[in-house]
């Protein structure tokens, strides 16, 4: 394992203290919490939007935290979900009384502790609600959505649910708005090569030269199958089929697209694949409005990327064209 770390199990703590003092106008840390938070929470009059889970996917979830976009964050170590009391922390953190939606992946742990923090909050008399995203196709079949995983199309329900929040909305509108993303959002993964977790020491798995696998995790859980690697054009092909077929995307609709880099996958590549993912949909006549390229939920240096698309209407469209400025996303 080679990697710019000093102790296995500091790396989250360093990380952070590191984050915090690049990003120090903009968010802090509570005191006796594993929790990052916008400087200025909460702010009157608006609904507290709070996200979170394990660390390792950078610039997810710290990233993200500013105006038009979260509130609190609610830091785990890599890969492990935040505790109860952490999600809770957060929660009460950005309350300023108008509510506190959680917008966060299907993962067990992460429900299962968020649910606590709400009843927590709830006791109090903090009203929360919560959004669990499960766009990654690669991780169950239509027919059981509940079991899929939430991925990189969390990115676009922050962006989306942010922005109605710092319009000053009230709760029920905010998630309303953050379940419409959700639904309407499809995302599909491929790894070319693994990452590994620093206290672990070893791969997540393994793939030979010449294999891929396609409907991979954000963690390196195993995907739908593993092939023989394909050209981008090829493989942007195999992940598309899928993404479009699952909703159905159709022939007029306006959609955003995603591509999202692992970790280990160069620009250059990410551009490669988005001229194919943007030939596709202008051949079955669906219009893109907005498109992201880059590194936006990724798996330490994990080699591979994902697709994401997500079917607008107009007032989604609106929300994703408002400026957002976090950490370390922004959008002018």
């Amino acid at each position: 394992m080679k990697k710019f770390i000093n102790d296995p199990n500091k790396v989250v703590e360093e990380m952070l203290e590191g984050f915090l003092l690049a990003h120090l106008n903009q968010v802090q840390r509570l005191p006796t919490s594993r929790v990052v938070v916008r400087r200025n929470a909460p702010i009157p009059g608006k609904v507290g939007l709070v996200s979170g889970g394990g660390s390792g996917h950078k610039p997810t979830f710290i990233g993200y935290i500013g105006k038009a976009l979260i509130d609190a964050v609610a830091v785990g170590d890599i890969f492990s979900s935040p505790s109860a009391q952490q999600f809770y922390d957060a929660i009460k953190a950005v309350d300023s009384g108008k509510g506190v939606l959680c917008i966060y992946g299907n993962y067990s742990g992460d429900i299962m502790n968020v649910e606590i923090a709400m009843e927590m909050a709830k006791d109090e008399g903090i009203q929360v609600e919560q959004v669990i995203v499960n766009d990654d196709v690669g991780s169950g079949p239509k027919e059981k959505m509940s079991n899929r995983r939430g991925v990189a199309g969390q990115m676009i329900v922050w962006k989306v649910a942010g922005a109605k929040a710092e319009e000053g909305a009230s709760l029920e509108e905010v998630k309303k708005v953050a379940d419409e993303t959700t639904f309407n959002s499809r995302t599909m993964g491929v790894a070319l090569s693994p990452c590994i977790v620093p206290t672990a020491g070893e791969p997540t798995f393994t793939l030979g030269e010449d294999e891929m696998e396609v409907g991979v995790g954000e963690h390196g859980e195993p995907g739908l199958e593993r092939m023989k690697l394909k050209s981008a054009d090829g493989t942007s092909e195999v992940l598309m089929n899928k993404i479009l077929q699952d909703l159905p995307f159709t022939s007029k609709d306006e959609v955003s697209v995603l591509i999202n880099g692992f970790g280990a996958t160069p620009l250059l590549e990410l551009y490669i694949i988005y001229r194919k993912v943007a030939q596709m949909l202008r051949g079955k006549n669906i219009k893109i409005y907005k498109s992201y390229v880059g590194e936006y939920v990724t798996s330490l240096e994990m080699g591979g990327y994902s697709i994401t698309l997500t079917k607008l209407d107009e007032e989604l469209k609106k929300l994703l064209d408002i400026p957002a400025e976090g950490t370390i996303f922004k959008q002018i």
